[in-house]
C-alpha cells in the first residue's frame, strides 16, 4: 500500500529524526535529491487526492445551485403556520408566530426575522407558497429591503389561509373555503394576471351572504408590506379591510391599512394594542402626517372599545369608489424600530424604486399616518404578523353605522340612500347591490 504522507508529515519526521539515524540523510546532494523526488512524488499523490475530493465538493454545489427549489427565510426553529384563531379586533385576529423585530430606521438596513408554512391551514388547497421568493429580480444592492414574500399572478392564492369560521366582528358574512370560494365564483385570477375576490351576489339570501377572508401562512416581525390593488369593495353594507395582526390578540399588535365602510372615500388608517402604547400627540404636524388623528391618543383596545389609534387620509381617492376610479394605487405599510408608518401613492404616483423592486421609504415623504416609537415601542407591542384581506358585511361598525351620514364620501347615510331600514336586511334582500363589493390586487410584496 502506498503511503501518502503530506509534505508537513515529512518535515516533521525529518525534524525528529534520531542522531544514529540521521547520517542516512547526510550523504551529499544525491541522497537528499532522491528524498527530495520521493517528497515530490507524495506530495503530488496528495494533490491528486485532494483534487479528487473537492471536485465531487464543487460538483455536489453546482447541483445545489441548479435546483429549482426556492430558497426561503426561515429561522432554524422551523415551520409554523397561521389558523387564524378568532378575537375581537377592529377585523378580527389570526394566530401566527415569529421572533425579534427589525432594529433600523427607514434608511437602515431592517433585520426583521420571518417564518413561513409550506401548508395552509383552514384551506382546501394542498399547494405550497409557490408565489414567494426570498429575493426580488428587480431589487437593487441600493435598498435596504430584500423581498421576502410575492404574492401575484396565477399562483397569487398560494400560501394563504383560507378563513371558514364565523366572522369575529360580527357581520352578516359566511367566509368559505378555498374550493367552495372557486366553485362559486368567488376568486379568480383574470385576464389582467390580477388577483379577484368577490362577495356573492345572489339577488336573495336565507342567511348570511358568502364572501371571502384570507391570511398568510409566513409570518413577519418588522417588514415593509407593499400592496398593489386596482379596485376595492365599496358600497353601502360593506366593510373591506387589508390588514396584519399577530397572536393573541391583542397582545401580538394590529395595523390596519386599508379600512373603511359603507361609502366612505377616505382611506383609515389603524393600530390596535394592548395596554400601555399611545401617541405622543393628536396633532398631524406634530405626528408629521398628511393625514387626521381620529378617536384620541391611546392605542390600547381594551380601554378605547377596540378603537385604537386612527388616522385617516385627507384625499377622497385613497378608499371606494375614487380609489377605483383612479385605477387604484399602492399602500405601503413600513415597520421599524422607530415606528410604524402608512402611505398611499395613487395609480399615476408610484415611485420608481417601488415599481423597480428597490424601494426606498426615506424618499417618499411625508406618510399618511405614522405612530412614533416615542411611547409605543414596536417590539413590545408587535410581533408575529400575518396579512389578511377581508370583506365583511354590516358588522360591528358598518353595521352600526347605518344610519349615520356625514363623513367623507357618506354625505347620505345609507339607511336613506338604499330606503332599507336595516344594514342586515339589505344584505339578504339586494344583492345586486355588491356588484362592486369585490378586491382586485395586482400584487402584494413584502420586504424585510
Amino acid at each position: 500500500m502506498r503511503l501518502n504522507l503530506s509534505l508537513p508529515i515529512l518535515f516533521f519526521l525529518l525534524a525528529n529524526t534520531a542522531p544514529s539515524d540521521a547520517n542516512l540523510f547526510a550523504r551529499g546532494t544525491e541522497s537528499l535529491a532522491k528524498v527530495h523526488r520521493r517528497a515530490a512524488k507524495r506530495s503530488a499523490g496528495l494533490a491528486k487526492d485532494l483534487r479528487r475530493a473537492f471536485n465531487g465538493m464543487l460538483f455536489q454545489q453546482q447541483l445545489d445551485f441548479s435546483s429549482p427549489q426556492k430558497a426561503y427565510c426561515v429561522p432554524s426553529e422551523g415551520l409554523k403556520s397561521s389558523n387564524g384563531s378568532s378575537g375581537s379586533g377592529s377585523n378580527g385576529t389570526s394566530s401566527s408566530s415569529v421572533d425579534s423585530s427589525p432594529s433600523n430606521s427607514a434608511s437602515a438596513s431592517p433585520s426583521g426575522s420571518a417564518k413561513q408554512s409550506p401548508t395552509a391551514s383552514g384551506s382546501s388547497s394542498a399547494s405550497s407558497p409557490s408565489s414567494t421568493s426570498s429575493h426580488s429580480s428587480g431589487s437593487s444592492s441600493s435598498s435596504p429591503w430584500k423581498l421576502f414574500q410575492s404574492y401575484q399572478g396565477e399562483t397569487f392564492f398560494d400560501g394563504w389561509d383560507f378563513w371558514n369560521f364565523d366572522d369575529p366582528t360580527h357581520g352578516n358574512v359566511q367566509y368559505v373555503d378555498r374550493n367552495t370560494a372557486n366553485s362559486s365564483g368567488l376568486i379568480e385570477i383574470n385576464s389582467d394576471g390580477h388577483a379577484i375576490m368577490r362577495v356573492e351576489t345572489t339577488g336573495q339570501v336565507s342567511g348570511n351572504r358568502k364572501s371571502v377572508r384570507i391570511t398568510t401562512t409566513a409570518t413577519y416581525t418588522g417588514a415593509l408590506v407593499l400592496l398593489d390593488a386596482v379596485h376595492m369593495p365599496t358600497g353601502c353594507g360593506t366593510w373591506p379591510a387589508f390588514w396584519s395582526n399577530g397572536p393573541n390578540w391583542p397582545a401580538g399588535g394590529e395595523i390596519d391599512i386599508v379600512e373603511g365602510v359603507n361609502d366612505n372615500s377616505n382611506n383609515q388608517a389603524t393600530i390596535h394594542t394592548s395596554h400601555g402604547c399611545t401617541i405622543p400627540s393628536s396633532s398631524s404636524s406634530v405626528l408629521k402626517i398628511s393625514g387626521n388623528v381620529v378617536g384620541g391618543t391611546n392605542c390600547a383596545a381594551a380601554e378605547t372599545g377596540n378603537a385604537g389609534c386612527g388616522m385617516t387620509a385627507t384625499q377622497d381617492n385613497t378608499y371606494g369608489v375614487g380609489f377605483n376610479n383612479n385605477g387604484g394605487g399602492v399602500y405601503a405599510m413600513q415597520w421599524v424600530d422607530s415606528g410604524i408608518s402608512v402611505w398611499f401613492f395613487p395609480r399615476n404616483s408610484i415611485p420608481s424604486d417601488i415599481t423597480s423592486g428597490a424601494p426606498q421609504p426615506s424618499g417618499w415623504g411625508t406618510p399618511m399616518a405614522n405612530w412614533p416609537a416615542t411611547n409605543c415601542n414596536p417590539s413590545q407591542f408587535f410581533s408575529d404578523h400575518s396579512a389578511i384581506f377581508d370583506t365583511t358585511l354590516c358588522g360591528d361598525w358598518a353595521g352600526n353605522v347605518w344610519n349615520d351620514a356625514g363623513s367623507p364620501g357618506q354625505e347620505q347615510s345609507c339607511a336613506q340612500r338604499t330606503g332599507v331600514s336595516t344594514c342586515a336586511d339589505f344584505v339578504q334582500n339586494h344583492g345586486s347591490s355588491f356588484a362592486d363589493a369585490y378586491w382586485e390586487v395586482n400584487y402584494v410584496k413584502i420586504y424585510q
